[in-house]
């Protein structure tokens, strides 16, 4: 176990379709930490005009941060450490206490999910991938200076599967990832209903889309209330 007095440096990686998501997102997690919070958003558009990305979308690409999240050691200049997030997760506790898991003996930590989708798409009509380490990738504790294989010209040029199975790793197997526990990355919809969930994650789609069904609605429609709530003048 770590700790920091400096603000927790969090990356959360931003679709433009999924806006109303990320802005709930970004409030739980602010209302619910008991540490400062730094927090990112990866904007392609904002990253291609830096000349960090610059590769063309692949046709497997559900997000357009897909890639994007593999710049967070850049971002960080390869020191320290770092937290990425989806956009289409609600944080429902402190994630000062997830931060406090990072371990230096690993460049990497994540849920190390069992999941292999059924379906052939997701939330609007998006291809869905099967792949080993399925959402893996979708939270990931980087510890930076262990991972400067990921530079901008290698994320730009690497394949996906390389990217997400982890293969710039040194050593790339289970054993040298660090777990996480599944509480902080619960796949809404996949598994079984955790009430001890802490970071929820509707992989398959969220209610910020018109239409999409899904557990944990209420949920999520009630944080975007508090969010969004205006005061009354006394």
């Amino acid at each position: 176990m770590m700790s920091s007095c400096s603000p927790i440096p969090i990356f959360i990686g931003v679709d433009p379709r999924e806006r109303a998501a990320a802005n709930v997102l970004i409030d739980s997690l602010l209302t619910h930490s008991s540490a400062p919070l730094a927090i990112t958003a990866l904007i392609t558009p904002q990253l291609e005009q830096q000349g960090l990305y610059w590769r063309s979308k692949d046709p497997k690409q559900s997000t357009s941060f897909s890639f994007t999240r593999f710049l967070v050691p850049q971002l960080l200049n390869f020191q320290g450490w770092g937290l990425f997030i989806d956009c289409d997760m609600l944080c429902c506790a402190d994630i000062t206490d997830l931060w406090a898991l990072r371990d230096e003996n690993y460049a990497l930590m994540c849920v190390k999910h069992q999941h292999t989708p059924t379906q052939t798409t997701k939330f609007l009509g998006e291809p869905q991938s099967a792949y080993p380490r399925k959402n893996w990738s979708s939270l990931m504790l980087f510890n930076a200076n262990l991972c400067q294989a990921l530079t901008k010209d290698y994320v730009n040029t690497a394949s996906g599967l390389e990217l997400h199975r982890f293969q710039w790793l040194a050593d790339c197997s289970d054993a040298a990832i660090g777990s996480l526990p599944q509480h902080w990355n619960h796949l809404v919809g996949v598994q079984e209903p955790d009430p001890n969930a802490k970071l929820l994650h509707f992989t398959l789609g969220g209610p910020w889309f018109i239409g999409e069904e899904c557990p944990h609605s209420a949920k999520w429609f009630w944080a975007r209330e508090k969010a969004m709530q205006l005061w009354q003048q006394p």
